[in-house]
């Protein structure tokens, strides 16, 4: 009899060392984590904060492989990856923040940089009205008219992206405007001063 319970004793202590050896895969804490990191990545964050979205995102896939390499072990133990999981879907929500807050940034930044080019081609305009028109000149001026034209023109399209979300080739486009219309005025303002220069 003594020999009985004591061998029930030992198959329940096996039991309990099984049972307690045997944790689920942390699949709840996987899945919201997986969501948020996505959810960061539809924000554009891979776009806008790209470094801190690849660091989360490389965080997830450590993780998950770590996971993967307890899962195959007897006595297996999530603990750890459990309170990383979480650590991730709360970076991911920061991540995801950021991310919002320089879009904001950005079409900020488009926004004034297009006023910018604005009060450029009309300061365009004005040297235009005032340039030397000679045989060549006039045909020059036309031209350069013309191109102030196409500037006003991207800067409309400029905009246009801007309020559709593609923030990154709106910035490039009044970037690339505003070097354009600069370029243009320092082109008329050093004709104007020389035929000026030459009238003394």
């Amino acid at each position: 009899m003594k020999n009985k319970f004591l061998t029930g004793l030992a198959t329940l202590g096996v039991a309990v060392l099984f049972l307690s050896s045997c944790e689920e895969v942390p699949q709840v804490e996987a899945d919201a984590a997986t969501a948020a990191v996505n959810e960061a990545k539809a924000s554009g964050a891979d776009t806008y904060v790209s470094e801190s979205y690849v660091a989360l995102s490389d965080s997830l896939k450590s993780v998950m492989a770590e996971i993967e390499a307890e899962n195959s072990k007897f006595f297996k133990k999530f603990g750890p990856q459990k309170e990383k999981l979480v650590k991730i879907t709360e970076q991911a929500a920061v991540v995801k923040q950021a991310s919002e807050t320089r879009k904001a940034e950005i079409k900020t930044q488009v926004a004034a940089l297009a006023e910018e080019v604005k009060a450029l081609i009309e300061t365009g305009r004005q040297l235009a009205a005032v340039a030397p028109k000679g045989k060549e000149g006039a045909a020059a001026v036309d031209a350069i008219k013309e191109e102030l034209t196409v500037v006003e023109t991207t800067i409309g399209e400029a905009s246009a992206q801007a309020e559709k979300g593609e923030l990154m080739p709106a910035l490039d486009k009044v970037k690339a405007a505003k070097e354009k219309a600069t370029s243009i005025n320092t082109e008329l303002q050093t004709v104007i001063d020389k035929y000026k220069g030459a009238k003394k």
